[in-house]
């Protein structure tokens, strides 16, 4: 009898000390590559709001004053990921590649960086102190003028913060990885408001946490807390007072890790997003519902909607190729229908939002592949995976060039050019990287990098690397 209870009761331990490892939160020492889906799900707090207020501290650095570009929120000036600074930028490096001009550390993310009057804005996450954290640097440096830092626990879930700050010359708002929202002085980090959607709108904290960048748009803020009664809201940028919210009782979508983005229509202003049921266009007077389409019904993690024309946007998302959506109206009455699907073999963004660069569409599908698509859905060339796999990091156009970089913290320059796949220049920029996912800033040939835990400002001028 006991000889055949031996092999129950170890399989019973067994199972218990794998619950238990399984149960625990995992040691700073343990990080490794991993895949989506791989860590578990996020906690949902709902009892109490979060005091965002936090702290303030102070630093030694100082915004670097002789620098006056911009790139002030998720995809640049215009939206679009596309520079239209005229600083020339190098076609070949020295040995060893471009000039590193600071490098740090930051706590485990893919939160990407914005940057306006010399100064560069990261929303980080401290593990030790257990709180989100606005970091203040000067651009020159790398140097902490300021941080603000609010208490709040985020277990390790594939990262932490994976957001970009979105900041004007006097203010500076972000949307943490539990979607607290918070406005501060951009100058000096002084508490302007916060809003705790989880608790005062129901927002279901999505997978991985929040991949939303806030839009700031003139006079208010332009969030997607998929609540049950705010799909889409406006508030002021100087109050957080609420300006209108979009209906959500009857669709009862969700927040995704999709930006909001603003579209023009035949005159009609409005914001497009993706849910997850569905895209919707609300109007940007009122929040009003416009249209909607539910032919695409994205996973959490899709990239923002690129507007290709007056009348068209392209949507995709992780493993679900990409769509082609035309607007019209008729008689006040707006409608979306799809004119095109492609499988991801074509074309689809895995995560990075793609770039509609001198009619055509570029972005980098799964497997690690480069592809220019034309309007009308073919696919003009790819890379190639075998050849030059790029995985999910960043990508960016500047001086006729496409700027990515690949999972290991590899750059590389690209011709955008839809004459074929014409790579330039390749360098490591990160020993040893791993998830270099977050999104590039670039200022006057200043391009800000990262990987899950080291961000780095290269120096790309064409005069620095002769």
């Amino acid at each position: 009898m006991l000889a055949k209870a031996i092999p129950a009761v170890l399989l019973l331990t067994a199972a218990l000390v794998m619950a238990h490892w399984l149960g625990s939160e995992p040691k700073v020492a343990d990080l490794t590559i991993r895949n989506p889906g791989q860590d578990g799900a996020s906690t949902q707090p709902t009892t109490a709001p979060t005091d965002l207020r936090g702290t303030l501290v102070e630093g030694e650095g100082k915004a670097a004053a002789d620098i006056s570009g911009v790139w002030p929120w998720f995809r640049g000036p215009d939206l679009n990921n596309i520079s239209t600074d005229q600083t020339p930028l190098a076609r070949k490096w020295k040995t060893g590649g471009p000039i590193k001009l600071w490098s740090l550390d930051l706590g485990e993310g893919y939160a990407g960086p914005a940057v306006v009057a010399g100064r560069v804005y990261i929303l980080d996450y401290d593990p030790v102190g257990r709180a989100d954290v606005l970091r203040c640097l000067s651009l020159a440096d790398g140097k902490e003028i300021w941080r603000r830092a609010y208490a709040v626990d985020v277990p390790r879930n594939h990262g932490m913060s994976r957001t970009v700050p979105a900041v004007t010359d006097k203010y500076v708002v972000t949307l943490g990885p539990k979607c607290h929202v918070v406005c501060l002085d951009a100058e000096k980090g002084e508490y302007q408001w916060g809003i705790d959607l989880v608790y005062q709108y129901k927002t279901k904290i999505p997978l991985w946490y929040a991949g939303q960048c806030p839009l700031i748009d003139g006079e208010n803020v332009i969030l997607a807390p998929g609540g049950p009664e705010a799909l889409i809201m406006a508030v002021r940028l100087e109050t957080g007072e609420v300006r209108w919210k979009t209906p959500n009782n009857k669709l009862r979508w969700k927040m995704t890790h999709s930006c909001v983005v603003p579209m023009t229509f035949k005159g009609k202003k409005m914001y497009v997003y993706c849910g997850t049921g569905g895209i919707v266009g609300v109007s940007a007077e009122d929040g009003a519902i416009l249209w909607t389409n539910r032919d695409w019904r994205p996973a959490t993690v899709v990239a923002a909607p690129l507007q290709i024309d007056e009348e068209r946007i392209l949507v995709s998302g992780y493993g679900a190729g990409c769509m082609v959506l035309r607007i019209t109206e008729s008689n006040g009455q707006f409608a979306a229908e799809p004119e095109f699907t492609r499988p991801v073999k074509v074309f689809g963004a895995d995560q990075h939002t793609p770039i509609l660069y001198r009619s055509h569409i570029y972005g980098v599908i799964p497997g690690g592949e480069l592809v220019c698509l034309d309007l009308e859905g073919k696919q003009v060339w790819n890379s190639g995976s075998e050849r030059y796999g790029l995985g999910l990091g960043p990508f960016i156009i500047a001086d006729g060039m496409i700027i990515l970089m690949d999972d290991s913290g590899v750059l590389s320059l690209v011709e955008a050019t839809p004459t074929g796949f014409k790579p330039i220049a390749k360098a490591e920029i990160f020993e040893n990287g791993r998830d270099s996912w977050g999104p590039f800033a670039l200022v006057e040939g200043r391009l800000i990098c990262r990987d899950m835990t080291r961000m780095a400002c290269l120096d790309l001028r064409k005069a620095s690397n002769e």
